[in-house]
């Protein structure tokens, strides 16, 4: 099971409809259950580490962390593949982490047992979960040696 927590609000009906597209098509173990949590209303730094609190408090001990973060490891499909299927074959679930506009704290990257970055830009929240589903799919195709992704 993959479980995507992001910060900020539902998503939006064309995101949700391209998330569809994908879920729909996903199968054991590459799962996904998204768990939305609301915007901070604090400023700044106490609005992360108010976000950050609240994504902790949503892993539990044998979760596989993934942080996304532009300033993390870009890594290309195959070998998100391979990072995906390692954890999901040892019978962990993974959790992956959307944090919210002011990013995430230390206690969150600290527990990541890894973080990705999709891209040295910057894209919206609601781009992200977009494009975060489509290469989850990818992986699952690569994963089980099917057509979809070209090299």
């Amino acid at each position: 099971m993959i479980r995507i927590i992001a910060i900020g609000k539902k998503h939006e009906s064309w995101v949700a409809e391209g998330i569809g597209r994908y879920q729909e098509r996903l199968k054991r173990p590459f799962v996904v259950e998204w768990v939305l949590l609301p915007h901070s209303l604090l400023p700044n730094d106490r609005a992360r580490q108010e976000e950050s609190q609240r994504i902790i408090s949503h892993l539990n001990a044998n979760d596989y962390v993934i942080l996304l973060d532009e300033r993390g490891k870009i890594i290309d499909s195959p070998a998100l593949s391979k990072l995906l299927l390692v954890p999901l074959e040892g019978s962990k679930d993974i959790v992956i982490i959307i944090g919210g506009a002011y990013g995430v704290d230390d206690t969150v990257h600290t527990r990541a047992n890894f973080v990705w970055s999709l891209s040295q830009l910057v894209f919206p929240h609601q781009l992200v979960r977009l494009m975060l589903s489509e290469q989850i799919y990818r992986a699952q195709e690569i994963a089980a040696g099917k057509p979809y992704h070209h090299e």
